[in-house]
């Protein structure tokens, strides 16, 4: 079990300390399948939502902020059954829009797991204006239940009047499949490769701007971010930042990032460059790798 669920997992009932710890080993990529879910309710008796505020602790200590000190957890139910960790990040030194809001931690988690869709998303505080304009960019925007320690509502009461995707004309949503094979790299480098496969994945229906992270971590393993954008263009989410947050949920130290590789489309409106190499530096003297194909 990793470090930093020590203490919260000795406040947890004993029923779910004995059925959750097998599942927290060095193998756990911050999520729970729904045989794992079901494994869980047997042992404790709780229904789906009361598992999920009694996990909000763990899903917390996954927080990274240095500047605000405030931990946030978030756990997304995706439409597959499975259940997703998310937490907010800060770098340090850094502007504080640099940041991921825990929804936003949680849900890129979702989609880069395959998910096409949440059903709900619970939360440890209720979610600011940034992260229901995110949520509302979603595929299931229409139908998202956020639950909150003492409420439960969809997403569209928080929300009376909303702009979305729809105002600017626009059919598709976030998370709905993507597939931009018009991003072509001839390169046998697997963190080459394992960008461009994210950035196919992209969405980006304002900017036309696809683009992908991948950093690799002195272990080997390799983390990608997809660019999410937004219908509000502020709340959009960049590959660096959705890279790191999936890297920290997956038990990697930010500072033992060894490359960092942005892969992005030379036909966008915009460039993710200068803010990954900004975000980058929080992250010690790496050098960001850059390609527009």
């Amino acid at each position: 079990m990793h470090p930093r669920f020590a203490k919260p997992f000795e406040t947890l009932s004993a029923p779910l300390q004995a059925a959750l710890l097998p599942m927290l080993g060095d193998d756990f990529q911050a999520r729970f399948t729904p045989e794992q879910v079901a494994t869980l309710k047997a042992a404790t008796g709780l229904d789906d939502r009361a598992l999920r505020l009694a996990l909000l602790p763990l899903a917390a200590a996954c927080s990274v902020a240095p500047i605000s000190r405030f931990f946030v957890g978030a756990i997304a139910c995706g439409l597959s059954g499975s259940w997703y960790f998310g937490a907010n990040m800060e770098f340090a030194g850094q502007g504080l829009f640099h940041s991921v809001h825990a929804e936003q931690s949680a849900i890129s988690n979702a989609w880069l797991g395959g998910e096409t869709g949440i059903s709900e998303i619970t939360v440890n505080y209720t979610p600011c204006g940034h992260c229901r304009q995110f949520m509302n960019e979603l595929s299931t925007a229409k139908t998202l239940k956020v639950s909150l320690p003492d409420d439960l509502s969809e997403l569209q009461s928080f929300l009376p009047h909303s702009f979305g995707p729809a105002d600017l004309e626009i059919t598709d949503a976030l998370m709905s499949p993507q597939a931009h094979d018009e991003l072509v790299l001839e390169s046998d480098d697997p963190l080459w490769q394992a960008a461009l496969a994210a950035a196919r994945q992209s969405y980006a229906p304002y900017s036309q701007g696809y683009a992908a992270v991948a950093l690799q971590f002195e272990d080997g393993r390799i983390f990608c971010g997809r660019y999410a954008e937004n219908a509000a263009f502020n709340p959009s989410l960049p590959p660096m930042q959705m890279a790191c947050a999936h890297a920290v949920l997956n038990g990697e130290e930010l500072a033992s990032v060894r490359r960092a590789v942005l892969l992005e489309s030379k036909d966008g409106q915009i460039s993710q460059r200068d803010s990954a190499q900004s975000t980058l530096k929080a992250l010690g003297s790496v050098q960001l790798e850059y390609l527009a194909v």
